[in-house]
């Protein structure tokens, strides 16, 4: 670790970067798994859900960055090479032989959901070893994840 005058602890630091390595792992995880489904996507709501995946994307890569800034701010090195995301990610690995609409719908529902409750689990875990500011970062991304969750969960989603 890299030396800091932010007041808290070497260990305590040390296990918050450890927590934001693995969100850092299965952000850029996600990321690719959501450019997967943005690709491959085929079917009559091509264009609604082409347009969807990218914007996830988009937003998935600026919350990767604050993830990623925030383990460099602590004293710590970001680890987000693709290599290095693989070896820790905690998310399943996503179907590389879908295409219509309606399974990358469920596939993207099911990674972000998974992502959601890791980002959760996160905040509590770093709330609870005093790091107001890691825990409000990591709260942003949830808050945003569970947004993206809900408008991919909808087009699975009718009124009967």
């Amino acid at each position: 670790m890299h030396r800091t005058k932010i007041d808290l602890a070497d260990n305590v630091r040390a296990a918050i970067i450890g927590e934001l390595g693995s969100a850092l792992a299965d952000s850029v995880d996600l990321s690719a798994q959501v450019k997967q489904a943005h690709w491959n996507v085929k079917g009559p709501s091509f264009i609604a859900l082409h347009e969807l995946f990218d914007q996830v994307a988009a937003d998935v890569r600026n919350f990767t960055d604050e993830i990623a800034e925030r383990i460099v701010i602590l004293g710590g090195t970001a680890h987000g090479t693709v290599q290095e995301a693989a070896g820790k990610t905690r998310l399943a690995v996503y179907p590389s032989d879908i295409s219509a609409g309606a399974n990358h719908v469920e596939a993207l529902s099911s990674v972000l959901a998974a992502y959601g409750k890791n980002i959760r689990a996160s905040i509590d875990t770093t709330a609870e070893l005093g790091d107001a500011i890691t825990a409000d970062i990591l709260t942003g991304v949830g808050r945003s994840t569970d947004k993206w969750l809900w408008m991919v969960e909808a087009h699975r989603q009718s009124d009967s």
